[in-house]
Formats: structure tokens, C-alpha cells, sequence
């Protein structure tokens, strides 16, 4: 598959200081997930893609655009919403919508008609029509995304879309960035803390640390586990399941949400399992594939690159 942003050997620092360190990247089309502790370079990153720094050394292209020499092609082929709020003070929500459009170069009646349809999917009422400088987090959030698509963009960078938000609009705003994907066929970068959000939406999952790479791959190779394995959820006593299954000398984790992680042969270990709990009288309220911890992987990778850091 075509990469969309193909990074090689990007280095960028600030006072000798590296931001970035040798980075090689590619991000292909889809949604994909930047992971990083606080000053991993995500931040410095997304400001080289969007052409607001250069590299220090290393070539980059975006959209087939070379990241030095064309940054403003690549600015109006994507939308990018920012982390900290960046509306004009006094205008309406609807208005500030409409002067994002403007500003991508669409007609001021069109971006009017545009602001609206879009609003519409993000799901603002009569609210849009109040002044932002009035609104709660959530709805600034629904404002920014609404300006980063409203001239309908082919690559969008979200930088922690979902921060201040409940759960149901948490829920919605990834539901909305999932169909953008999938039935529009956006390509979607999202810089994140949160990493429910990342395991939900995403099909690529990057991991910045000290400036540098440290993974970069598909979600569904992330969640596959070594070993063929199963995840359990009973009705009655769990302990009476184990002791029944650790007899067939397959491999059991209770798990802190009582669950049982059971991991064993190729072949027939769901055999093995309903058998076992035929044989302990255990009723399974479920029986389930598992998978590896996103938060597991992550704290695994940056951990790894700390302790790293330094060595020859």
C-alpha cells in the first residue's frame, strides 16, 4: 500500500537539543494512532508535516509533497485540529466554521452552506449560533473538528481530539472520525494520550520516545497474542474453572476483572475449555479471543527505550 507520509532519517533540533532523532517513518492510508509520553516529539512532529518547522537533516514527503519546499500544497490538501483552542473571540460558532472554509479558499455564501452541513454531522443545534467565547469544552471540540473538515480534506492530523470530553461525546466524535475513514475515505493521524481511543478507532499505531521511533505497526499485530489463547467470563465461581482447566495443563491468568486468560495448544483449546467447564459445573457467560494490552505494549515499548537510552 501507497505511504501517505514517508519520513527517512528525520533529524530536527532546537539548540542542539534533538526533538527529533533520526526518525524513519511511513504512514499509510487508514487511521493511525501517535503514541508518546509528554516530549517524545509528537507536538514537533505534527509542526513538520504541517510545514511550520524543517528538519535539521532528512528528507520528508506528505501527500507525494516534499515537506521543505511544499507546505503550503500540503496545508490545503488536509485539515488539522489543534489541541488548544484557536477560535476568533466574538464569532459565532457557526461563523467561525465558515471562516475556516474561507480561509481554504471557498466562497463566503458556499462556506456558509458548507459550515452548516458540516455542523450538522457534529451535531450543534441552535448552539451554533451562540458565540464560542460561551461554550463548554465539549462544543469547542465540536468546533474544531467541524473547521478541520468543512473543505473536505483528504488527510486529517486531530491532535487529542477527545480531551475535556464525557463518554457519550467521546463516543460520538470517534464514531464520526471512524466514518470519515471508512465511508469517506479519509486518512486520519491522531496524536493521543488516550489509549482506549487508539485500540477503538485505529489500524496503525505508532510509538514516538526520545525523539526517536520505536514501533510502528498494525493494531490487529499489537493485540495478537504469542499463543493461541481465550479470555473467560463465568457466571459462577471462577476459581472452580481454573482448578478444572489447569488439570488439562493449558496455562491460566486470573485476571484483576475475574476473568481468565487461557493459553494452550493450537488446536482444540476451546475444546479443552468447554469440556472443563462441563466437568467443574461452571456456566462460561463468555468466550472470547485474547488479546495484548494496548497500555501493556505501550509502557513495555517506552520503558524499553529508556533504559536503552545511553547504551552503545
Amino acid at each position: 500500500m501507497t505511504s501517505l507520509v514517508s519520513l527517512k532519517q528525520i533529524t530536527k533540533t532546537f539548540k542542539s537539543l534533538p526533538a527529533l532523532d533520526g526518525i524513519d517513518l511511513e504512514i499509510r492510508s487508514g487511521i493511525t494512532g501517535l503514541l508518546g509520553p509528554n516530549g517524545a516529539g509528537k507536538s514537533t512532529l505534527i509542526k513538520l508535516l504541517l510545514g511550520l518547522v524543517k528538519p535539521t537533516s532528512g528528507a520528508a514527503t506528505f501527500l507525494g509533497y516534499d515537506v521543505i519546499k511544499d507546505g503550503r500544497k500540503i496545508r490545503n490538501r488536509i485539515g488539522y485540529m489543534p489541541e488548544d483552542d484557536c477560535y476568533i473571540s466574538g464569532l459565532s460558532g457557526v461563523n467561525a466554521v465558515q471562516f475556516s472554509g474561507c480561509l481554504s479558499g471557498i466562497p463566503k455564501t458556499e462556506a456558509l452552506r458548507r459550515a452548516h452541513e458540516i455542523l450538522d454531522f457534529c451535531d450543534m443545534k441552535q448552539e451554533r449560533y451562540r458565540i464560542v467565547d460561551t461554550y463548554s469544552t465539549g462544543m469547542r471540540q465540536k468546533i474544531k473538528f467541524a473547521s478541520a473538515i468543512v473543505h473536505d480534506p483528504e488527510f486529517l492530523i486531530l491532535d487529542e481530539p477527545t480531551s475535556g470530553l464525557d463518554p457519550e461525546e467521546r463516543d460520538a466524535l470517534l464514531n464520526r472520525i471512524r466514518l470519515l475513514a471508512t465511508e469517506m475515505g479519509k486518512s486520519v493521524l491522531i496524536s493521543t494520550h488516550i489509549l482506549p481511543d487508539v485500540q477503538a478507532i485505529c489500524d496503525d499505531v505508532v510509538i514516538l520516545s526520545q525523539g526517536q521511533v520505536r514501533l510502528s505497526e498494525p493494531l490487529e499485530t499489537l493485540n495478537r497474542t504469542k499463543e493461541p489463547s481465550f479470555c473467560i467470563r463465568v457466571l459462577e465461581d471462577v476459581d472452580q474453572l481454573a482448578d478444572a482447566l489447569k488439570k488439562s495443563n493449558v496455562k491460566v491468568t486470573k485476571n484483576p476483572d475475574g476473568t481468565l486468560t487461557v493459553a494452550g495448544p493450537s488446536t482444540g483449546l476451546a475444546e479443552i475449555i468447554w469440556r472443563s467447564a462441563f466437568d467443574s459445573g461452571v456456566s462460561i457467560q463468555s468466550l472470547t479471543p485474547a488479546r495484548n494490552s494496548l497500555e501493556e505494549v505501550f509502557l513495555s515499548t517506552v520503558a524499553d527505550s529508556r533504559g536503552t537510552e545511553g547504551e552503545p
